[in-house]
């Protein structure tokens, strides 16, 4: 399993703040709930990647 491997499984994706000053992914399917707390510095590295990552996939469809 990799990041190319494609899944057929449905997944909600939250993204807010704590009362204790994390940044919280929260991930929940099929039962399954996966919270994830970052320190505001990490969370800020997250979204870098992700905005890397998103004109990484923007650029292969051109």
């Amino acid at each position: 399993m990799g990041i190319n491997t494609e899944r057929d499984i449905e997944a909600n994706l939250q993204i807010g703040p704590t009362t204790d000053g994390m940044v919280r992914l929260f991930i929940e399917a099929k039962g399954i709930e996966i919270p994830m707390d970052f320190d505001p510095e990490e969370a800020e590295e997250i979204a870098e990647e992700i905005l890397a990552a998103a004109k990484a996939a923007a650029a292969m469809k051109r």
